[in-house]
Order: C-alpha cells, then sequence, then structure tokens
C-alpha cells in the first residue's frame, strides 16, 4: 500500500518497473495484472513454489489463461479479482475482505476515484456485481 508512480500518471517509477519486469514488460505500461503477479510470485518464491498464475501483465489474458478450477464466481478473502471493460480491457487486485455485496480489495494502478489507470496501490471498495469473476490461488 502507498507505493505510487513517479512521476504520477506515467506507469513508472521504481516499484512499478519492479512489477512489469516480473512479467517482462518495461516501464510505461498498465501495471495491475503486473503487481498481482509480482505478489503472487514473491511468496510463492518465500513456500518454494510455482507460481499459479500465468506470467502476463494483461488482465483478460490472465482470465482467459486460467485453469477452470481456479476460476470462481463467489469471492473469498485473498483471490484475485478480474474486472471486464470489454475490448481486452480489464482491472485485477485483491480481495482483502467481503461484507455483504461490497468487496473490500487491494489493487494497483488505481486512484482515489477507483480508476483501472490510476497512479497507485490502494485499497478499494467495489460492488460485487462490477466483477466478472475471481481466481483462487
Amino acid at each position: 500500500l502507498g507505493v505510487a508512480e513517479s512521476p504520477k500518471n506515467s506507469n513508472r517509477g521504481k516499484d512499478i518497473e519492479k512489477y512489469l519486469k516480473a512479467v517482462g514488460l518495461g516501464g510505461g505500461y498498465a501495471w495491475c495484472m503486473a503487481f498481482v503477479y509480482w505478489c503472487v510470485d514473491e511468496c510463492a518464491k518465500a513456500d518454494c513454489k510455482v507460481n499459479p498464475l500465468t506470467k502476463t501483465g494483461g488482465v483478460m489474458a490472465q482470465w482467459n489463461k486460467t485453469v477452470p478450477e481456479r476460476r470462481k464466481s463467489v469471492p473469498q478473502v485473498g483471490d484475485v479479482f478480474i474486472m471486464d471493460f470489454g475490448k481486452g480491457t480489464g482491472h485485477t487486485g485483491f480481495v482483502e475482505r467481503i461484507e455483504g455485496n461490497t468487496i473490500y480489495t487491494i489493487e494497483g494502478n488505481t486512484n482515489d476515484e477507483g480508476s483501472r489507470e490510476g497512479y497507485e496501490v490502494a485499497r478499494r471498495a467495489r460492488p460485487l456485481k462490477s466483477f466478472k469473476g475471481f481466481i483462487r490461488i
């Protein structure tokens, strides 16, 4: 939480470029999926396990390549959420908690308005109906 682009709205910065590098991209790309991949990869390495996610910066590519057994329609804490905005665009992050039909998340490349093209890692609250699905790690 609190990691931000430098300069703001550039898709660049030391940490952002670390996330992007994890999926084979340089600075300047949208990075929400790269952030998720990097986080899961760091945890997998710490547990001497293989990252179950596909190495991609594309949200919809991740969803489409995820094995059906990992795709879920009902979220649990720790799941990766997937939002689909059409034409191959999406947004992603982690489910932090669930209260009724509100999903509280931690996500990268967002902002105070909840944009999918923001500038920071932050917590958000989103309605359950806004999600395409969830990936269970």
